[in-house]
């Protein structure tokens, strides 16, 4: 029976490169897969691209793509051993109900990645049905420069601080964006020192 998973992480954790060594492992041995990535994000040339430099295509979600029906229909022509989606955050809740019926009734394992929390520490609500729902969750690990483990996403403005308001998504990398662990979050926007409590 094949499985839906979620390998989640702070930013800068190697998810995209975990996902295109694991997409690798597959198309090595002769199977069929189909890799997807939000539309968002449109930083790269390539629409998946990890920090250490590898790239790859990849089918494109927005809100209203009907995973299972895209899904269901290539794996029709061509049989899949796999599906992996980047940016699993941005999934709505009905497209992760989606990835668990193509492990459920196309028995194709859905290895989906992305990040579990908002710069505000709020779960994104794609990642909070994934955590309800997975069969397998997987934290991988990134590094807080302290030497902790990197749970938080701190968001910095223009001038380098800080932000604690916003809209849930802005897309960005290591100019918007820090990996931090709890402690070293909290303390930057003053969580521990009576600040602004943490709200969706």
């Amino acid at each position: 029976m094949a499985k839906l998973y979620f390998y989640y992480a702070s930013m800068n954790a190697g998810k995209s490169t975990n996902l295109l060594q694991a997409d690798f492992n597959y198309r090595e041995r002769g199977m069929e897969t189909m890799r997807w990535t939000a539309a968002i994000d449109t930083r790269d040339a390539a629409p998946i691209a990890s920090r250490i430099g590898l790239i790859a295509d990849a089918h494109l979600f927005t809100a209203t793509t009907d995973l299972w029906e895209v899904v269901s229909g290539s794996h029709a022509d061509r049989p899949l051993a796999c599906v992996l989606v980047d940016e699993a955050q941005f999934l709505t809740p009905a497209q992760v109900w989606q990835c668990a019926r193509i492990a459920d009734e196309a028995n194709i394992p859905v290895l989906c990645y992305g990040l579990r929390t908002d710069f505000r520490g709020a779960l994104f609500p794609g990642s909070a049905v994934l955590l309800g729902v997975a069969d397998s969750l997987i934290e991988l690990k990134a590094v807080c420069h302290c030497g902790r483990k990197a749970t938080m996403n701190l968001r910095l403005g223009d001038g380098g601080d800080p932000v604690q308001q916003g809209e849930q998504t802005q897309i960005g990398g290591n100019e918007r964006y820090v990996a931090l662990c709890r402690r070293h979050f909290a303390e930057a926007l003053a969580l521990y020192r009576g600040g602004a409590a943490v709200t969706n």
